[in-house]
């Protein structure tokens, strides 16, 4: 689910100092299971930190398999000036799954905000040092792109988010012709959200989902993706609530 929230993130850098907290539950086609996915993010004198949790448990109910988590932290010590739309970047991925560390990754980089005047439409560039433990790194970079834009079509309550990541990492398959190795992986999750709460005074409320996609991706702790080579396309649908 990663990113999206980054979008809410900068408004709130824009207008608050507050803590933006959300939860989704949406379910997955491909893997037949629900996802739960806690966000928060909150802005600071000395930048903002954000995080979320995706925890994957199947649709029957016998309990959470596997957990994914993500922590970053933009560090800007010069707000106010020429380049307060550039911060230092920093971030960690790990988790648990299915009786299986998954592998930590550390990232250091750079990030970089574009918006218009109100913030209702942001776009952020990230260019980072990925470090994957015990996995061998192409080009050991990845480039990430995250969006959002608010009340899109000029219909009051749609949102549209998202991001973009690839990276270099060498990944060998398995096929009937043999191994096969590539070494580069992409994934990207657009989501769509309508704010139907605004209907019957309850303003938290958003329905929508995602359409995840993915290019050479290895883990099956994201959500609907298992070891797939190549391309490949996952949907999903739910609720969020703002808090």
């Amino acid at each position: 689910m990663k990113k999206f929230l980054f979008i809410v993130a900068f408004v709130a850098t824009a207008f608050c100092a507050n803590a933006q907290v959300n939860i989704q539950e949406q379910y997955d086609f491909n893997r037949e299971q629900l996802t739960t996915t806690l966000e928060m993010f909150k802005a600071d004198n000395w930048g903002s930190t954000f995080f979320f949790t995706d925890i994957y448990h199947p649709f029957d109910y016998s309990g959470p398999t596997e957990y994914y988590t993500e922590i970053a932290r933009g560090l800007n010590f010069w707000k106010g000036s020429k380049l307060e739309a550039l911060s230092a970047h920093v971030e960690w991925n790990g988790g648990l799954g299915n009786g299986f560390l998954i592998n930590n990754a550390w990232l250091f980089g750079a990030e970089y905000l574009l918006h218009n005047d109100d913030y209702s439409n942001t776009f952020t560039f990230e260019l980072m040092y990925k470090w994957i433990a015990g996995q061998d790194d192409y080009i050991p970079l990845q480039f990430t792109f995250v969006w959002g834009m608010n009340n899109i079509f000029g219909v009051n309550g749609l949102v549209f988010s998202g991001f973009v990541d690839v990276w270099g990492q060498k990944t060998t398959w398995t096929t009937d012709e043999g191994t096969e190795e590539t070494k580069v992986v992409a994934i990207s999750e657009p989501q769509i959200w309508y704010n139907v709460g605004k209907f019957f005074n309850c303003e938290h409320l958003f329905v929508g989902g995602e359409i995840e996609l993915a290019y050479n991706f290895t883990g099956s702790w994201r959500k609907n993706f298992g070891d797939n080579k190549g391309f490949n396309v996952a949907p999903a649908l739910g609720i969020k609530w703002n808090f």
